[in-house]
């Protein structure tokens, strides 16, 4: 079952990385086009920070972390006592924004950000990005809904 978790992580990481190489090759840093006039644009930006562009330039806190990440993900993921559906997808999710994230951050020293959206003021974001955002909320769906630990 592991392997449709592991699955779920390369597709967000193929799709995170994909777009990210559009962008880089087809778009000039700052430039922005409208997708949907209104709704969402990609302006294509280059992160050193963290989220919203927090410490920019500490990219061996940012390497560390991320292994970290990686390494509690991939725990809770192939561990027995943690097994639970909509947990394990929520760490999919966020084991795949992690990993194409860090991609960037080895390969390139910054973290490529492309989606703007234009109907409320926003930072500019990537798939990685909202591919952690969504599984840490699985996640925290699972543990204030489904987690019943307490009672065994």
């Amino acid at each position: 079952m592991q392997a449709l978790y592991l699955l779920i992580s390369l597709a967000v990481i193929g799709l995170d990385q994909g777009l990210k190489a559009f962008i880089v090759a087809n778009y000039q840093v700052g430039e922005v086009h409208q997708l949907i006039p209104g709704i969402l644009s990609f302006n294509y930006l280059q992160n050193n920070g963290a989220a919203w562009n927090v410490l920019p330039g500490q990219m061996i806190l940012f390497y560390i972390i991320s292994v970290i990440a990686i390494a509690v993900c991939l725990y809770f993921l192939f561990n027995p006592k943690y097994k639970n559906n909509l947990f394990d997808i929520g760490l999919a999710f966020v084991l795949g924004g992690i990993v194409g994230n860090f991609i960037d951050r080895i390969h390139l020293k910054y973290v490529v950000d492309m989606i703007q959206l234009d109907f409320i003021h926003f930072n500019i974001f990537n798939i990685a990005d909202s591919a952690i955002t969504i599984g840490v909320i699985i996640i925290f769906i699972y543990l204030i809904f489904f987690d019943n630990t307490e009672s065994k």
